[in-house]
This record gives C-alpha cells, sequence and structure tokens, in this order.
C-alpha cells in the first residue's frame, strides 16, 4: 500500500484487518459501522456490485448522490448536502459516505481538494467515510493518484472516521485469491473487524505466498510499472479508435475502463432507448458493455466498456464492430433525412466476422441484466 501511494504515506500493520477480497471487507465494514435500516450515501455512477456487497445481508441502504456529465462526473459538496438532508427528512439516518477511488466504473481520479471537502463534510457530520482504493496501482497518466490517507495527515479531522478498503485483485491481477483488507484509524472498527473476520478468512497458506511474493521488492516494482504502461497503451489504442468513428469517451487517468458516450446513438434520450441500444450491441453487434443505468447513473446513453480483459487481436476485432455499429447509424439516420421516417436501430450483419467462442453467454457480466439460464450458470 506504501509503495502504490509512492511513499508518501505509512501503513500501521496492526490497522489491518483481513477478508475474503474487496468483496468480503466492503461487507466487514458496513457490518461494523452500521444497524439494519441505516444509509450510506454513495456517489454515483457507481460499481453496481456496491449494491450486493454492502447491502444484501447488512441490510443497509445505498442513497446514491447524481453526479453528471456537466462536469465530468465529479462529486460536489452541495449534491452531498442536499442527498443527505433528504434522508434525515425521510428519517433515514446516514452513517457515512462510501467512495471508489479510483472509480469503477469512470476510471478517474479524485483530486486532493474534492478528497479534501470530503473528509471535512463528514468530520462536521460526524458520520464515516469509506474509501475502496482497489485500483490505486492502475494509473496511466496524469493526475497522480491521491488516498485520503495522504488526506488526513493535512486536514484536522477525527480520524475514527475514516477507513479503506484494499485488494490485490487490481494491482496485483489476482482476484482469483481473495484477499482484501480493511484499514482503519479506528480502534473499536479494528477489534470489531477482527472478531468478524472469521466468516472470511485468508488461508495461512495464501498470506504466505503472498507475502513472499510481495517481498520481492524489484519484482513488485517492475510489475506496477508494466502494468500501468500496458493499460496506458491499450487505452490510447482503444479510445483513438472510438475516436476515429465519432465515439468520445469520458477523460480517464486509471483502472480497467472506459466510460463511453453512446448518446448520439440513441433513438430516444431515455433509459428505455439505453436498453433498447444495449440490446443490440448485445445481440447483434456481440459485445460484452454494461448500461450506465446499472450503475445507477442519471444521463441515460453511457456504458462502461473494459479494455483491460483482452488481447490485441480480440481488441481489433470490439473495434472494428463498433464501427460497424456507428457505420448502420450513420446510414439509417441518412434514410431518415430522405424519407422522413424515424426507425428503430437493428444490424444485421451478411457475414460473421467474429469468433462466437469469444461471445459465449458465459462471458457475460456478472452485473448484465441479461437473466443466466440454469444450463448456462452449471458450465464448468
Amino acid at each position: 500500500m506504501g509503495k502504490v501511494r509512492g511513499g508518501r504515506v505509512t501503513f500501521d500493520p496492526d490497522r489491518i484487518v483481513m477478508a475474503g477480497g474487496a468483496t468480503g471487507a466492503n461487507e466487514l465494514i458496513m457490518f461494523c459501522l452500521a444497524d439494519p435500516g441505516d444509509a450510506f450515501l454513495v456517489p454515483s455512477p457507481y460499481y453496481p456490485a456496491f449494491d450486493r456487497d454492502l447491502s444484501w445481508r447488512t441490510r443497509v441502504k445505498l442513497l446514491p448522490v447524481a453526479c453528471e456529465s456537466s462536469n465530468n462526473f465529479k462529486i460536489t459538496i452541495q449534491a452531498l448536502k442536499e442527498a443527505y438532508e433528504n434522508a434525515r427528512k425521510a428519517n433515514i439516518k446516514v452513517k457515512g459516505i462510501i467512495i471508489a477511488n479510483p472509480s469503477n466504473p469512470l476510471g478517474t481520479t479524485m483530486d486532493r481538494e474534492t478528497l479534501r471537502s470530503l473528509v471535512t463534510f463528514i468530520n462536521e457530520k460526524e458520520i464515516h467515510l469509506v474509501c475502496d482504493e482497489i485500483y490505486a496501482a492502475t494509473i496511466f497518466c496524469a493526475p497522480k493518484f491521491v488516498s485520503v490517507s495522504e488526506v488526513v495527515e493535512e486536514v484536522k479531522c477525527n480520524r475514527d472516521l475514516i477507513h479503506i478498503v484494499y485488494s490485490l485483485s487490481k494491482d496485483m491481477g489476482l482476484p482469483g485469491f481473495r484477499v482484501g483488507i480493511v484499514y482503519s484509524y479506528n480502534d473499536k472498527v479494528v477489534n470489531c473487524g477482527r472478531k468478524m473476520s472469521s466468516f472470511g478468512l485468508v488461508s495461512s497458506q495464501t498470506q504466505h505466498l503472498l507475502a513472499s511474493m510481495l517481498a520481492d521488492e524489484e519484482f513488485v516494482d517492475t510489475f506496477l510499472a508494466e502494468s500501468s504502461k500496458r493499460l496506458g497503451n491499450r487505452h490510447k489504442i482503444f479510445t483513438r479508435g472510438l475516436e476515429e468513428v465519432g465515439i468520445k469517451c469520458l477523460d480517464s487517468n486509471a483502472g480497467l475502463y472506459c466510460w463511453m458516450d453512446l448518446r448520439p446513438l440513441l433513438n430516444e434520450p431515455t433509459f428505455e432507448g439505453e436498453m433498447a441500444l444495449w440490446r443490440v450491441i448485445i445481440n447483434d453487434v456481440r459485445l460484452n458493455v454494461s448500461p450506465g443505468s446499472s450503475f445507477h447513473c442519471v444521463e441515460p446513453g453511457w456504458f462502461r466498456v473494459c479494455f483491460a480483459n483482452m488481447d490485441d487481436e480480440t481488441l481489433g476485432i470490439s473495434l472494428q464492430r463498433i464501427r460497424l455499429l456507428v457505420g448502420k447509424w450513420k446510414e439509417m439516420g441518412a434514410q431518415v433525412k430522405n424519407n422522413g421516417r424515424k426507425k428503430t436501430l437493428k444490424l444485421n450483419f451478411s457475414s460473421r466476422i467474429y469468433d462466437a467462442a469469444v461471445l459465449s453467454p458465459h462471458m457475460m457480466s456478472p452485473h448484465s441484466p441479461i437473466p443466466h439460464s440454469p444450463i448456462v450458470r452449471a458450465r464448468t
């Protein structure tokens, strides 16, 4: 954690509580901080599985705080104040704010001033701040990552209210090892978390293996530098490929995703229109993307696309399919202009230029609105 943050912060090993991945860590911190019916504010768009990880068993409510494209989806204190007051008027007890920094799905990082304002806000309201920082080492261009652990050194605040979730899944590419942690500045949370950690233990064999790996500082340095370099190159190739056909993405500097703006392709500027376009992309274009509505985005037409989980050849195929989508959309736009009748975007490719194996149903995102059949779920 210290290495990823450039050595600017020193962490105390005695404040670490281990858990079964960031999923388990996020649930654990909710159990420690909130009672059933309490709420956390979450800037949207946010990771869809937060609804599962933070709420299903804890029965904690998540209240989205709307962020808009007009300021690149940055959280504002005004929006937080409105969400906080609306919750109080509805007799909902707000126990804190949870953020993902860097963001999934946006691929952006919070600047120091925003983090300082968040810390000041939660300190004034005496509520908690949970920072999910599992993408901290995926920064591939400026600005640099700023951790909340740096900000608490600069701002006078009650540190008992600050908690960090981290894991090796994204930064070291080890999701299957299921190693996550809660790092809390609050002694009571650390003690409570350790009592609960029996429900999500990390095996001693796994710990020994990873400790040996992380002790090899030369390997870790090389891995993190190479990972950042490859993410940056892939992001550049993908976004430039989209720009060539007139598709823009939110400017981003981190993570594994692009936040793709397909609003011009919507038949109508509604979430129904977004889902109609998503079904075309899934069923006809054969690309697995996630609609913005699944991230609680308040503006229809945004889609998250992962650019880091495929080889270069597959990336080329993906861009080729997107070109076909945009080409068909432009063709239909010309037809509408000529005969004045609006048509629903439908694609019918005469030849399959893609490998069906890449698109088999078990590859679908777990957050996809398409229900999985029992046969698909049973595949090994």
